[in-house]
Parts: structure tokens; C-alpha cells; sequence
């Protein structure tokens, strides 16, 4: 199958870009250090991609990936970084032995829901300066202590320094060591392997957490790319041109229902500036050195992927001009 074959509007995935973004991480956080997280691209072949390349931990950020996850056989070490009221379906999958799964708490609700579920391993979400997720670090070890009453087994600490992903590239290193001792004084009173942090935006600088839980370096987007330099724009949107205006415009067929604009406009660097988008196009500013044509194939690089994939069902993967693969977006939904 060519490119040029492709229905359009549809995600592709530059071999290449790919090859060199796993390889890259790899080198720089090597087996268990990186558990990566399969958020940013919801796919099991993609995820296998990682497993071959030595990454055998992987994080969750749903119950349904979780699921997912374990039906491929990657459930060697799958911990849900993400608090969960109802663990019934976590329990089935640790009964049946096809996965190990570990749950982040935060409160004796989450715990209590950890025990109740039949999940037998759990990790306590400690705040970091997020502010979404996490216990007060001051509370952390009385939490811990009510889950091991619970009959569960605390494997460590994690916390989320979402909040420095994108800070200057100079204050960056000072702001995570901060962070990051707080979560050091939790782990001493929590106990545990685990201390679990980071993302593709601190990878390169967090040298305290024992594992990174980084995802959108596997694909990258174009907000990311100034806080992560180190890696390609692999996800593109692979668009047709529809109509053409002597006004200086086109129009491509795909739009808000194939993008993510939560982080601003798709990058469509081939035939002009992104000028807005619709449900179904993108309008397109064009150059007047730069001819376009109704029926041109024209790639667009989305801002944020994560999302993004979540809108597809399927990966088509390129080199050059082949589609090498077509891997599906089968950790959807919840």
C-alpha cells in the first residue's frame, strides 16, 4: 500500500522519526528506568514496539488500557497512575494471572476501593505542586499504613511534576530537584521499590525518581518539540486538499473532529499557515511562491497527540512513501 492510497483524514507515523524517538529514550533511560505511558498513543503494537526495545513496565492512565494491555500479553508490570473508585474490573484481571497491575491512591477512599476491587498492589500518589492528583506529602506514610491494614502491598511513591514540563529550560533543573525532594520525604516514610515521576518534558533532568513515566516522546507533537528538542514530530494527520480559493486559501478535510486544539493550531509548514479550523477542514493561509492544488496529499502536524490519536482507530505507518503497518488505536475508550 502507498501513501498516496491512504483515506484521508487518517493518522500516519513516520518510521523513521519513530525509530529515532525510541531510540533516543532508550539510550537515555534504559529498560526499567523508562515505564512508558500508553496514554499518548492508546495502541498495543505500538506499546510491543517499546517492550522490544527493553521497556517491559508500562503506565495506565484508564482501566480499559489496563485491559488492553494485558489481553496483548504486556501486563508484566502495569501500574494505573491514576486514582480509581471502582477496581472490580482490575481485580478480575489479577485473579486470572494475566498481569500484574498496581494502582495509584490517594485517599482511604481510593484505598478502600483498591482492597475492595482485589487489587493487591498500590502505590500512594504524593502532590508534588500539580494541582490535580496526589496526597499531602505530610499524610502520605498514614495513608500507606491504612492500605497495608487493608491486606494491600505498598510498592512506593509516585507524584506528577506536570506543572515543569514546559518551564525554561534554565530554572528547570532546581524546580524538579524541589519537587522531587518532596517526593523523596514521602518515600522515607512510605516505603517501597517505587519512586515513580517525570515525563518527556523532565526526563533529562530527573535523577531522582527510580523510573520516568514519560508517552509523548513516542510521537511528539509540535508544542512539546521546544521542551523536548531531542526528538522528531513522528504523528502527522494525513489531509487532501478539497478546494482552492484565488483569494490565497485551501482547504484541507480535516478539522476539529481528527485534531486536538487544546494546545493550539495543527502545523501545516508544506502549503502555508494553519489560518482556522472547522468541524471537517482546516483553512489553510497558502504562499503566494507556493502553488496549490485540489486533490494534493498534505500532512499536519497536530499540537498535542495524545488526544489526538484517542479521535482514530487505526496508525498507518510509513517509510517514504510505503505503509509498512496499520496499527490499531485498540486502547480507546473506557
Amino acid at each position: 500500500m502507498k501513501l498516496a492510497d491512504v483515506p484521508t483524514p487518517a493518522l500516519v507515523v513516520d518510521r523513521r522519526a519513530l525509530d529515532h524517538n525510541i531510540a533516543t529514550m532508550s539510550d537515555a533511560l534504559p529498560g526499567p528506568r523508562l515505564r512508558p505511558h500508553v496514554k499518548a498513543f492508546k495502541s498495543t503494537a505500538l506499546a510491543r514496539e517499546l517492550a522490544d526495545a527493553g521497556h517491559r513496565t508500562f503506565c495506565c492512565a484508564t482501566i480499559r488500557e489496563v485491559e488492553g494491555m494485558a489481553a496483548a500479553g504486556l501486563g508484566e508490570d502495569l501500574l494505573l497512575a491514576n486514582e480509581v473508585l471502582d477496581c472490580t474490573r482490575l481485580g478480575r484481571i489479577v485473579d486470572a494471572g494475566v498481569a500484574r497491575v498496581t494502582v495509584a491512591v490517594d485517599s482511604p477512599e481510593t484505598v478502600d476501593a483498591a482492597a475492595a476491587g482485589g487489587v493487591r498492589e498500590v502505590v500512594v500518589d504524593v502532590d508534588v505542586g500539580l494541582p490535580r492528583c496526589g496526597r499531602d506529602p505530610a499524610d502520605a506514610a498514614d495513608l500507606a499504613a491504612r492500605a497495608r491494614r487493608r491486606g494491600l502491598d505498598v510498592r512506593g511513591v509516585m507524584g506528577y511534576e506536570g506543572h515543569l514540563m514546559r518551564v525554561p529550560a534554565d530554572e528547570k533543573p532546581a524546580r524538579v530537584e524541589a519537587a522531587m525532594r518532596v517526593l523523596l520525604d514521602a518515600h522515607a516514610a512510605v516505603g517501597g521499590e517505587l519512586i515513580s515521576a517525570g515525563g518527556t518534558g523532565t526526563y533529562a533532568v530527573n535523577r531522582w525518581a527510580t523510573e520516568i513515566q514519560a508517552g509523548s516522546y513516542v510521537l511528539m507533537d509540535t508544542e512539546y518539540v521546544p521542551h523536548a528538542p531531542a526528538f522528531r514530530c513522528a504523528l502527522g494527520l494525513w489531509t487532501t486538499v478539497i478546494s482552492v480559493s484565488r483569494k490565497g486559501w485551501a482547504v484541507l478535510d480535516g478539522g476539529l473532529k481528527a485534531l486536538s486544539m487544546d494546545h493550539g493550531d495543527p502545523t501545516v509548514t508544506e502549503v502555508g499557515d494553519c489560518w482556522f479550523v472547522s468541524d471537517e477542514h482546516t483553512t489553510v493561509r497558502t504562499r503566494p511562491d507556493r502553488p496549490v492544488r485540489v486533490g494534493e496529499r498534505v500532512r499536519v502536524l497536530p499540537a498535542h497527540v495524545d488526544p489526538t490519536v484517542a479521535q482514530h482507530e487505526r496508525l498507518y505507518v510509513v517509510d517514504g512513501d510505503e505503509v509498512t503497518d496499520i496499527w490499531p488505536v485498540d486502547l480507546r475508550g473506557w
